[in-house]
């Protein structure tokens, strides 16, 4: 499989056009990292988590590549600082009775360790915190990281209130660029998000794209297309994504399906067809 050269440009961030998501893979993550990245994806995405991501595991990945041949700056590594109530708390990777801005400098410190780099590609707060005030302490110590040039982007995940985003937005001396959100019904995929992101130079990742969206992967539609074109339908709905600026994460296992993946990202939709999958996601009856 050819490597995954192509990315999309937005707002000084490069990144892959899909990018390989590790949360849950436990003990498999360093195999199925170098799998990723052998194949051909550039982009790998993590957490100081311990719950949920094994982040050592990854930097193992990493250092097996480099013995390879793949070099770190091939690759676009994303992590993120998970507050206190995303953490188990008994494997809190950082002083739990700290400071907000001591906990998220600890955090990246155990990142930038886990992951054997003397910088991460873009940095995420895994979630918003309330009261508001917490949230932009947060957010200032990822500044902070950021201008000494160790974060190269800064980003915010699971966050699906637009008003929370614009008032981080306009207090931020540096703009977040990312917003990873899980995509799916329940939240309108974000439409309002998406529309308002995209004018500020904002890119959107997707999480449990296919996951949560069995409705769409079904549906005759998709089923139509992926005959027309002989792939599956998650590849088409990948295409599609990809066609409206969006960057989706896979967390696959199999190698088959990252395959498929990749071959997505190449994958041209007509506009009618776009706009057929468009009104498929604004549809209430499925």
């Amino acid at each position: 499989m050819q490597n995954q050269s192509e990315i999309i440009t937005t707002a000084g961030a490069e990144m892959a056009k899909i990018i390989y998501g590790t949360a849950w893979k436990k003990e498999r993550t360093a195999e199925l990292v170098i799998q990723a990245v052998k194949v051909g994806f550039r982009g790998i995405d993590t957490a100081c988590q311990p719950k949920h991501y094994a982040e050592p595991l990854v930097g193992a990945a990493l250092m097996a590549l480099k013995s390879s041949g793949i070099k770190r700056e091939e690759l676009f590594i994303q992590t993120k600082f998970t507050p206190l109530s995303g953490q188990d708390q008994n494997t809190v990777p950082y002083d739990k009775n700290a400071s907000l801005p001591m906990q998220v400098a600890q955090s990246f410190e155990t990142s930038k360790t886990n992951l054997n780099t003397k910088y991460i590609d873009s940095f995420l707060l895994h979630s918003p915190l309330s009261p508001f005030s917490d949230l932009l302490s947060v957010w200032r110590a990822m500044e902070t990281i950021h201008k000494r040039g160790e974060a190269l982007r800064l980003g915010i995940s699971n966050c699906y209130d637009l008003e929370v985003l614009q008032h981080l937005y306009n207090e931020a001396d540096i703009k977040p660029s990312i917003v990873q959100n899980r995509f799916y019904r329940d939240s309108g995929y974000d439409a309002t998000l998406r529309e308002w992101c995209a004018t500020h130079n904002i890119v959107y990742q997707s999480f449990w794209s296919l996951t949560a969206n069995p409705h769409i992967l079904e549906s005759k539609e998709l089923i139509a297309l992926a005959m027309k074109y002989r792939k599956c339908e998650a590849q088409i709905f990948f295409a599609y994504l990809i066609s409206q600026g969006i960057v989706p994460l896979s967390g696959t296992t199999s190698l088959e399906h990252m395959l498929q993946d990749l071959e997505a990202t190449s994958l041209t939709l007509t506009p009618d067809e776009i706009s057929g999958i468009s009104s498929l996601l604004l549809s209430d009856k499925l």
